[in-house]
């Protein structure tokens, strides 16, 4: 099965507004330059809340072909609150993507599992695509325990799901350790854990469904580095964090293909 590549860039809490859309403007001239295919490479864009609005509008009034994403979504469908954001209200803006599960949502607001799976479900309550994110510490890699954690992650994180959603939704390595750390896990440390999520959801479902499912790989992806990592049979893309906030690194990433390896 043809797994569309998705290159997901999080801004995480570094661009404002008006920072976020000279961004886009610059991302979309320089894909454009480059005659780039988005039915060949989807390509997304997670600002902050309070970009959404504003990359929205730039998105849709000019017609751009970036697809919309959101960083996070309350566990709650509506109600008191205060400073959460609902499934509904992202799917009003146009939301397309959300993440689950950020590595530094579960260090920094100590989400479990069991919230990652509720999250998962109010996402999908909304027809949004959930980016579920899962991946080890350092400790659990040095203890070679890395492709056991990450598989329990998935499993509960899957849970309750029927597998047309599982077959829709995305999944996300990203070894703890090498975000934001300059370090990156080698192209076959990707795939020895890309291809034993998805074995994990045909075990857990199908295999129809673990072949439709799209795996990506995070963890200080640069233009250096995504050309090998993309060549790995089960790696369908990567959610970039520093580096989508630089137009010209995240096209250069979302260009994986004219890239040597």
């Amino acid at each position: 099965m043809t797994r569309t590549p998705l290159i997901a860039g999080n801004w995480k809490m570094v661009l404002d507004h008006q920072q976020g859309t000279l961004l886009v403007q610059k991302l979309d001239w320089t894909l454009k330059d480059a005659k780039h295919d988005y039915s060949a490479v989807e390509v997304a864009v997670l600002p902050s809340y309070t970009s959404l609005r504003t990359v929205q509008t730039l998105i849709e009034g000019d017609k751009l072909s970036l697809k919309l994403g959101a960083q996070d979504l309350s566990a709650h469908e509506s109600g008191a609150y205060t400073g959460e954001v609902s499934g509904a209200q992202l799917a009003k803006l146009g939301v397309r993507y959300v993440a689950v599960g950020h590595s530094e949502r579960r260090q920094y607001h100590g989400e479990t599992d069991e919230l990652v799976n509720t999250k998962t479900k109010q996402a999908l309550a909304h027809g949004l695509v959930p980016i579920v994110c899962v991946g080890e510490p350092l400790d659990v890699r040095k203890a070679a325990q890395h492709v056991e954690f990450t598989v329990g992650q998935v499993t509960q994180a899957l849970s309750g799901l029927a597998k047309e959603q599982v077959a829709g939704l995305v999944l996300a390595y990203e070894p703890v350790w090498a975000i934001g750390t300059g370090e990156v896990a080698t192209p076959e440390d990707a795939q020895e854990v890309c291809a034993a999520l998805r074995a994990a959801v045909a075990e857990q479902f199908d295999a129809e469904t673990a072949a439709a499912t799209r795996v990506l790989y995070g963890g200080s992806v640069k233009p250096a580095s995504i050309a090998a990592i993309m060549k790995q049979p089960d790696v369908d893309g990567a959610l970039v964090g520093g580096a989508s906030t630089d137009a010209a690194d995240f096209a250069a990433i979302v260009r994986f293909r004219d890239h040597p390896a």
